[in-house]
């Protein structure tokens, strides 16, 4: 009888074992995809909250404790206000840039700011007046649109091809406008949305434009420093005269480190960086980030932030190929970006992501495009936000 007992008490269990294995493959089978949040441009915190970064960020807070009468202060004895941004922090920055570009970068063509979106709106505001035009790509990072808006310009675009900005039709634009045009503004490398690089050959022409129509250029630089390859190009500022310069390279530290640092900077010859800070803002309250740029100075010369970048690179090299493979099973035709955060790609039927609509002054010219970030979701929930898509 005991034998039999064990027989069934065996029976059983393999009867429920099977039952749950069929439960699983139709739960399985039964199971939706779901949406997941393609929209946000924004870093998962896994980077923000890796342990290596935050004991790297404690030491750098550290130090700063022994520099608390510059880091706190208006400026000091020897260098008096700090409009352009702490001297430290930019000989700091200087140092990183020139290593990471392959060329020298003197700190002073530098200026600190709150980040890219600072850097860009000062440009503007101290290099235009009320009724001038500004040129942009199309599509382009749509909210610059708002801060050319917000101080009274008129706004134009031209087409972005496979190499950059359309030259032909800025030359057209430039030539219709007759010498109103006094802004244009590019993202020029790894594009925001189209993940396009600017060649060099443009680079090149559209200095000798600016030249020509008397017009200064706003290069977006947000993903410079953010490759998953050689990029192939150095900062439109590389590109400039020192004797007529046009350039304003706007870069920064949100992309890398996270963006509640809020520090970035703005490369440009002297003759046309100076008056940067003689903006009401700068001008009455100095420059706003000496504190926070003083307490990343560590951070920055004790090579911690190369290694970081390193570190985010790969991170999100490996996401975007995720998200590139999975696009092509569900039969959709992405883009590759070689950096930065997005993939750019028209829909076929189902949509995620942000729509292309307003990226484009034209408001609906992409709104059949889809911009998918790949750095705020974690590898699984980019395959089932794919999978959404084909469900």
């Amino acid at each position: 009888s005991s034998f039999l007992i064990t027989l069934a008490s065996q029976h059983l269990r393999s009867v429920g074992d099977c039952i749950k294995m069929a439960d699983s493959a139709v739960a399985k089978k039964a199971r939706v995809p779901q949406a997941q949040d393609f929209i946000k441009g924004w870093p998962n915190t896994d980077l923000l909250t890796y342990p290596q970064l935050k004991e790297d960020l404690k030491t750098s807070f550290e130090a700063f404790l022994n520099e608390t009468a510059h880091g706190l202060n208006y400026g000091d004895k020897v260098n008096g206000a700090y409009n352009l941004g702490m001297p430290d922090f930019l000989q700091a920055l200087a140092t990183f840039l020139s290593e990471q570009y392959g060329k020298p970068c003197d700190w002073n063509t530098l200026m600190a700011t709150g980040g890219s979106s600072m850097g860009t709106d000062i440009c503007v505001r101290m290099y235009s007046k009320h009724g001038d035009y500004a040129v942009f790509e199309a599509p382009t990072y749509y909210l610059a649109h708002t801060m050319m808006r917000d101080a009274g310009l008129n706004l134009l675009e031209v087409p972005i091809q496979e190499d950059g900005m359309d030259m032909d039709a800025l030359e057209t634009v430039c030539k219709e406008q007759s010498g109103k045009v006094k802004l244009v503004y590019t993202v020029p490398v790894h594009h925001n949305p189209a993940g396009i690089t600017m060649s060099n050959p443009k680079r090149e022409r559209l200095l000798k434009l600016a030249k020509q129509y008397d017009f200064k250029i706003i290069a977006d630089e947000a993903y410079q420093l953010l490759n998953f390859g050689p990029s192939g190009v150095l900062p439109l500022f590389y590109h400039d005269d020192p004797a007529d310069p046009r350039v304003f390279s706007v870069g920064t530290l949100s992309k890398l480190i996270g963006p509640g640092t809020k520090v970035g900077w703005v490369q440009a010859y002297p003759a046309i960086l100076k008056p940067l800070p003689n903006i009401g803002f700068i001008n009455s309250g100095n420059n706003p980030v000496i504190f926070a740029s003083s307490t990343l100075k560590q951070f920055i010369t004790s090579g911690n932030l190369a290694k970081h970048v390193a570190h985010v690179s790969a991170v999100l090299a490996k996401k975007k190929n995720l998200m590139v493979e999975e696009l092509k099973k569900a039969g959709l035709e992405p883009n590759n970006p070689g950096g930065g955060y997005f993939v750019w790609l028209k829909a076929k039927g189902k949509t995620t992501g942000r729509s292309g609509k307003g990226m484009s002054l034209e408001n609906d010219a992409f709104a059949d495009y889809m911009r998918l970030c790949f750095a705020w979701l974690n590898e699984e929930e980019i395959v089932e936000g794919i999978e959404y898509l084909s469900a």
